[in-house]
């Protein structure tokens, strides 16, 4: 992956080598993770959580001073929990009866009232964070950390959240579009398909070259393809789900754009939950 190319309005205005997307939700102004306070209503720079402290002296609206040692002012703490979450999942999932890969794992008979399973469509997420093997939550993981620590910081924890659900949710609903009823998927593939996709949207917008980043892609789409065992439906549909809520990030980032922003992405969630009640109608 190669680097953005210099340019003030995409740094931090106290630390000009950090990129970031985050803007100060007061000012405007883009702040790194170490020079983010947290707010009532998002995050402000540091100048203006000061001006905050003197009108309101007895509010700390800061994060806890054990939590910043704990964590460090750059750590991305929600990929660090996504990541914990699937290896203690896969450690219960190695725990012989306890059966939890049976419990978690998804297949379209799930949401689809025909197959004669029982409905239980919390599976499309619920299968993200489960493994089919030592070698497949290692590589996951590892891709994970690359790119989830690179666009947490850039995006923040919710915006990123947001983004790893949704093309989670995405890749489910790709597999209930192009496999059998019974086709058991599991695995975080398809959120982190849609994280590198948001990854290259960005960069683009950015100014950055991502050509390896494509040539990445493409090698790991092909080997779904002609791999026994992948599910290459869930790659795609994470894929184009997070190359669509990275885009609506780039073009909603003024803050006036907030609201129309939590619109939008709360809108790509509801269109994935009607193409899966729309397949289940028509099953």
């Amino acid at each position: 992956m190669t680097s953005a190319p210099a340019s003030p309005d995409n740094y931090c205005y106290r630390h000009p080598g950090r990129q970031s997307f985050v803007l100060c939700q007061r000012c405007g102004r883009t702040i790194c993770p170490e020079c983010q306070v947290q707010a009532a209503v998002g995050v402000h720079c540091v100048e203006c959580a000061r001006q905050d402290r003197r009108e309101a002296p007895r509010v700390n609206r800061g994060r806890p001073a054990f939590l910043r040692n704990l964590t460090g002012a750059d750590a991305p703490v929600m990929t660090y929990l996504i990541i914990a979450i699937c290896l203690v999942v896969f450690l219960l999932q190695s725990i012989p009866g306890l059966n939890v890969t049976r419990a978690i794992q998804f297949a379209p008979a799930y949401v689809l009232p025909s197959s004669g399973a029982p409905l239980e469509p919390w599976r499309m997420i619920t299968a993200v964070f489960a493994h089919a093997s030592i070698l497949h939550v290692l590589l996951n993981m590892y891709t994970l950390f690359i790119f989830g620590s690179a666009l947490e910081r850039m995006l923040g924890t919710w915006r990123y959240l947001a983004l790893f659900l949704l093309s989670g949710l995405g890749g489910s609903v790709a597999v209930v579009l192009f496999t059998g009823p019974f086709t058991a998927v599991v695995g975080a593939s398809g959120a982190i398909f849609g994280l590198m996709g948001a990854f290259f949207v960005i960069n683009r917008h950015l100014g950055g070259s991502s050509v390896q980043l494509i040539v990445l892609v493409a090698i790991n789409l092909a080997y779904g393809f002609f791999v026994p065992g992948i599910s290459w439906q869930a790659h795609v549909g994470g894929l184009v789900v997070g190359l669509l809520v990275a885009l609506i990030f780039v073009r909603t980032r003024a803050i006036r754009m907030r609201s129309a922003q939590v619109a939008l992405v709360s809108l790509v969630g509801v269109a994935l939950v009607a193409v899966t009640v729309g397949a289940a109608v028509l099953a």
